[in-house]
Formats: structure tokens, C-alpha cells, sequence
């Protein structure tokens, strides 16, 4: 019975997470494309999207929380921002949930509706509140007093209304990694729950604002439900003390944070059915429109990073197997120590057991410690997996090295949906004060400033 109740339990999650990544004759295809050929159309490293990834993704998602009544989805834009990206899980009916004005331009690119746009995070400035003001959006979480009194400002030199819903801190330990939980009392997001009455009251006084609702968001990949059940009642509880003090609220903001698997040896995280079984037996008598934040859930299983071996280099106790992917391409295994499935594109048969680098002249550039991976030669293709979430996004150009391509697979088609950073380009960024001997643009272009 034991293992009959495993086999349903990966069968669920393998439901939700089908990845389109598989091996066709003995070579790895994302969908009907095979990786070399865009290995050699692109050059490595590239970042690999399957479009068919996401979509099931997104439609299983959605069709978990089909009970509710007219919940918003709206993808946290973060985890992945490409416009091509964005632009598939609006076809989806998808919103967006943004944390900067560069994502709020990112998501209207992609034909995201304004109506459709949560605003989060805990630094907007003034003109990203007029930029969203301007163009349009479902709401602002609002995660300070002080924030609450710039909005108003802002939106009363424009003659507008802001909505806004009042994130909480819950002071709810998310059990992920430290970094990416947010709903502790130490972490900067959310207002205190004992302040929120306070929050609505001056809300209420407050010219330019209406608050609608409140939100929360513990932390991102969640492996367990306990977490989320302890915020989500917490929620509950105050949208009684709330409307107990005569406060009107028509939203109820759950955040995302739902994980995915990475290590087949880590405990499988819970299915999007388990989770809006959660959410209907918590929030069934709230009365109230729910929105859902999900992003590494849509698009972590949907990408993989692909890289070519430099070399193998003789190691203490195993080769290292240098790639041409770096840190500056793939942070989380520096930055979280986070695993990463790694495998050859082209499995030789045999196996190895090598330490996976890259070329960055950083200790910490190491993506596997003592893996067993197939047998790899210089020139050989590889893929990391689970690279559609907090990847490409979080790539930098340390080491003066360009920005990674990115791909987007439909079926038999693909295409380039972010090119290449050019090193030239990037060279060409830098600006030589005047007083030194080239007194320009690094790329010989004048650009003198001062008198």
C-alpha cells in the first residue's frame, strides 16, 4: 500500500511538472527541437523555454483553483520577466504581479491588461507610483504606513484614486532557504498585524487612496502546507477583526511560494490540488475575490540552461568539468546553494562522479559538488535543469561577460527572444571622464559632462 500511495504521489506532481525535456535518440529535444541544433544556431550558454511547459503549467494551476469564483492569477514577473515569456501566460489569461516599474513596463509589453497588474514590493518610488497610476493596475500592496502616505500624494497630484490592499507580516516562518522567505517579523516586507487596523483607519483618511483588501506571501519555494495554512489563517482572523471595525474589504491577496522539485531525493512539495483544497477549506466563507501569485511553480520546470564543457581539469578526489556557463549566468547554486539537476545532452553510457564549474574566477562559481553525471568530453553539450525561474533573470555581466541568449521552443519552432549581450556593446556602456586620455565613451563616442 505504501508504495502504491508513492507511485500516486510522484504521478501528481509529474502532472504538474512535465517539462517537455527528453531524450529522442539518444539526444535531448526541448519538445521537437533538438538541443544542438540550437546549440549550434545560438552558442552557449543559452537559456531553453518550452512554451508547451508552461502552458500545462499555467492550465493546471488554474484548473485547481476552478471552485473559486473569479480568482486572478497573476504571474510573479520576477521569476521570469521575458517579454516572450510574459506574452505566453497572457494568452493564459494570466496577470502579472510586479515589484518594480521596469516589470510594470515589462508585463503592458506583453499585452498583460492593466487590470490584471498587482504592484508589490516595499520600495516603489514615486514614479513608479505614477507610472502605475498612469497606465493602470488592479491594486498596490501596500507594505508600510509611510508608503501609504507617498501614494496618496502621488495619486492626489494626479487626480487619481490608488487601490491598494495592505500586505501583512505574518510573522510566519516559511521553512525555506533564509533568503527567500519573507514572512518572518525580521524581514523588511509587510506591516505588522497589530497595525493593520491602524493601516485602514488612515487609509480612510487618507485622500487618493482605496483600500480594498489585504495580502500576504511567506517566502518562495515551499516545500510543506503547514506554512502557508498558519498565514492563510492568520489572514482569516483579521479579515474578521477588520470588518469588526467597520472596514469594507473585497480582496484577499495570498502570495505565491509554492515549490518545485529540484534534488529527486528532497520530499516532494505539495500539488496545486492539495494547495486550493487548502485555500477553499481556509478561505471558503471569507466572501471575498482571491488573487494567487505563482511564478517559479509556472515556469522553473519549463527551462533548462544549456552549456558546453571547456575542458576537464584532474581534481583531489574527482574531475572538474568546466562549462561555459558561469555564476553570472546561474546564481542560485552560489547565492542559496541550491541543486540543480546537471546531465549530458548526448549520455555517453558510462558515468562519472565530477565536481560541475564554470569559468568565473570565483570559488563559489560551482554548480555540483561530486555529482555522477555520463561521461562528458570537451565540446560536449550539457543541460541545467530547472533553470526557467530566478535564472536568467538574476544574470550578471561580472567577469565582463555578456548576458546569456535566450530561447523560446513552440512544437517544431523556435526563436531567439532575447539576443545575446554583444561584448562590444557592453564596452561601449562605459564613459571615459574627459580629464583621461580617451575623453569619451569607451567606444570613441564623445560624452563630456561638467563645465
Amino acid at each position: 500500500m505504501k508504495r502504491r500511495i508513492g507511485e500516486i504521489a510522484v504521478w501528481r506532481v509529474r502532472e504538474f511538472t512535465v517539462n517537455h525535456f527528453e531524450l529522442r535518440d539518444g539526444v535531448l529535444h526541448c519538445e521537437d527541437v533538438p538541443l544542438p541544433l540550437i546549440a549550434r544556431e545560438v552558442g552557449t550558454p543559452v537559456y531553453v523555454y518550452s512554451t508547451a511547459a508552461m502552458q500545462r503549467h499555467a492550465r493546471v494551476f488554474k484548473s485547481a483553483l476552478a471552485s473559486l469564483r473569479d480568482p486572478l492569477v497573476a504571474f510573479a514577473v520576477k521569476a521570469n520577466p521575458n517579454v516572450a515569456v510574459l506574452a505566453t501566460l497572457a494568452a493564459e489569461g494570466f496577470g502579472a504581479d510586479v515589484v518594480s516599474g521596469g516589470e510594470y513596463r515589462r508585463a503592458r509589453a506583453a499585452g498583460i491588461p492593466a487590470d490584471q497588474i498587482v504592484f508589490s514590493g516595499v520600495g516603489k518610488t514615486a514614479d513608479e507610483m505614477e507610472l502605475a497610476l498612469e497606465g493602470g493596475l488592479f491594486q498596490f500592496n501596500v507594505e508600510s504606513l509611510a508608503e501609504a502616505e507617498m501614494l496618496s500624494h502621488v495619486a492626489v497630484s494626479m487626480g487619481r484614486v490608488a487601490p491598494i490592499s495592505f500586505r501583512i507580516n505574518p510573522d510566519v516562518a516559511a521553512g525555506s532557504h533564509a533568503k527567500i522567505s519573507t514572512g518572518g517579523a525580521q524581514d523588511k516586507f509587510g506591516i505588522n498585524a497589530a497595525d493593520l487596523i491602524r493601516a485602514f483607519e488612515m487609509a480612510r483618511e487618507l485622500p487618493g487612496l482605496e483600500a480594498k483588501g489585504i495580502a500576504v506571501h511567506i517566502g518562495s519555494q515551499l516545500t510543506r502546507l503547514e506554512p502557508l495554512e498558519a498565514a492563510f489563517t492568520k489572514l482569516g482572523e483579521l479579515i474578521v477583526e477588520l470588518r469588526a471595525a467597520g472596514h469594507s474589504i473585497t480582496v484577499a491577496d495570498l502570495g505565491g511560494g509554492l515549490g518545485v522539485p529540484y534534488d529527486p531525493a528532497a520530499p516532494l512539495p505539495p500539488s496545486p490540488a492539495d494547495y486550493a483544497a487548502l485555500v477553499d477549506r481556509i478561505a471558503a466563507g471569507w466572501g471575498l475575490r482571491l488573487v494567487f501569485e505563482p511564478g517559479r511553480l509556472i515556469v522553473g520546470n519549463a527551462g533548462v540552461l544549456l552549456t558546453r564543457v571547456i575542458r576537464l581539469k584532474e581534481g583531489p578526489k574527482c574531475p572538474f568539468v568546466i562549462v561555459d556557463a558561469g555564476m553570472n549566468d546561474l546564481m542560485r547554486p552560489s547565492l542559496y546553494d541550491a541543486w540543480h539537476g546537471i546531465e549530458a545532452v548526448a549520455p555517453r553510457g558510462d558515468n562519472i562522479v565530477a565536481d560541475i564549474v564554470g569559468p568565473v574566477c570565483e570559488s563559489g562559481d560551482t554548480f555540483a559538488r561530486a555529482r555522477v553525471i555520463s561521461q562528458v568530453e570537451p565540446g560536449d553539450l550539457m543541460v541545467i535543469r530547472t533553470a526557467g525561474a530566478y535564472a536568467a533573470t538574476m544574470g550578471s555581466t561580472y567577469n565582463s561577460r555578456p548576458l546569456a541568449a535566450e530561447v523560446l521552443v513552440n512544437g517544431s519552432e523556435w526563436a531567439v527572444v532575447r539576443e545575446r549581450q554583444d561584448v562590444e556593446a557592453l564596452i561601449a556602456g562605459d564613459i571615459v571622464p574627459p580629464w583621461l586620455p580617451t575623453g569619451g565613451r569607451a567606444d570613441g563616442a564623445s560624452r563630456r559632462g561638467g563645465t
